[in-house]
């Protein structure tokens, strides 16, 4: 398959493109409304191709394209790259909000092309062990606590810029938001408190709290303001299990750990790249003509439970979805 990157962003520079190169794949085409941006990531890259505006790349010979842009640019140029006949790799989250996702999915569907939303953490083996444990071992489950906070530099960044949809919730608790959801399916309600610390005109800390159908709870901690912090811990009516560096482990080798009545365990996954599972799975499922993992219907009922803490956070009332 044969890749364009759209903009040249650090997470595709540093991980994407690096993983795209470590498959049978290929990146064919990068762009930038920089023109010297974008010859000088071709260079360092190897890349054939650069251009000096992202209609210019949906023109070039590529099969797909992945997009890394600021998040109110994902749906706009999703639905361009659609509209050109290219499948989308797009970063989380896909949208603004659910309303825009939604849109984005059915354009996406109306063009015939793959659309996967790039939750590379649901990759990882260890996130697929972690489900089947959670699954098979822990009973009942009625609690999850998710957490994803990294000190952000002060200074200018797309992510604390309203205009651009940023925000802790959008950047980094989204993460949070899909590892509850995918232990405890989708939540009934919805509640939040959010700061503003750079008085930005975003989010900086999120706290919030879902309720479930049955009972079960999740909690939610996000923010831009305090250390490295990225963990899920799940708590059944059986046992527990818990995983530290969740959602971007690097590739290295990681640790799940979890216990019953009977044991405890601490299982040892060797050092993978996620990044690299997750354009191998883009490209088989655009090979097979199949949704992906991390589909848009997933994308869709992510950002609703998205939109429903910063609506309770608005409010200041407990929101239903």
């Amino acid at each position: 398959m044969q890749f364009g990157i759209l903009s040249t962003a650090n997470i595709g520079d540093e991980s994407v493109v690096p993983a795209i190169e470590a498959t049978d794949h290929e990146v064919r085409a990068v762009a930038s409304r920089d023109a010297d941006a974008a010859a000088d990531y071709a260079e360092r890259h190897g890349i054939p191709e650069s251009y000096d505006s992202y209609d210019a790349l949906l023109d070039a010979d590529v099969d797909a394209v992945y997009v890394p842009l600021p998040n109110a640019l994902h749906a706009e140029w999703t639905k361009r790259a659609a509209d050109a006949g290219l499948h989308v790799l797009c970063e989380k989250p896909l949208a603004a909000d659910a309303e825009e996702a939604v849109d984005v999915v059915e354009h996406c569907a109306d063009a015939g092309v793959t659309l996967m939303e790039a939750f590379m953490y649901r990759y990882h083996p260890r996130t697929v062990r972690a489900l089947d444990v959670a699954r098979d071992e822990l009973g009942d489950l009625r609690h999850v606590h998710a957490a994803f906070s990294f000190p952000l530099p002060q200074g200018p960044d797309v992510r604390v810029d309203p205009d651009l949809a940023g925000g802790a919730l959008m950047d980094v608790g989204c993460y949070a938001v899909s590892a509850a959801r995918q232990f405890l399916g989708e939540p009934a309600l919805a509640a939040a408190t959010t700061h503003d610390g750079r008085d930005c005109g975003v989010d900086t800390q999120v706290s919030g709290t879902f309720e479930f159908e049955d009972g079960a709870t999740a909690t939610i901690e996000a923010g831009f303001e305090t250390r490295v912090h990225q963990t899920y811990r799940v708590e059944g009516t059986n046992g527990w299990l818990e995983a530290e560096n969740a959602y971007n482990p690097g590739v290295e080798e990681t640790v799940l750990r979890w216990g019953t009545d009977e044991k405890t365990v601490e299982e040892r996954f060797d050092a993978v790249d996620a990044y690299r599972l997750e354009v191998e799975e883009f490209a088989a499922a655009v090979d097979a003509g199949r949704d992906p993992l991390t589909d848009g219907e997933e994308a869709v009922a992510n950002m609703r439970a998205i939109d429903a803490l910063y609506e309770s956070d608005a409010t200041g009332e407990t929101v239903p979805l």
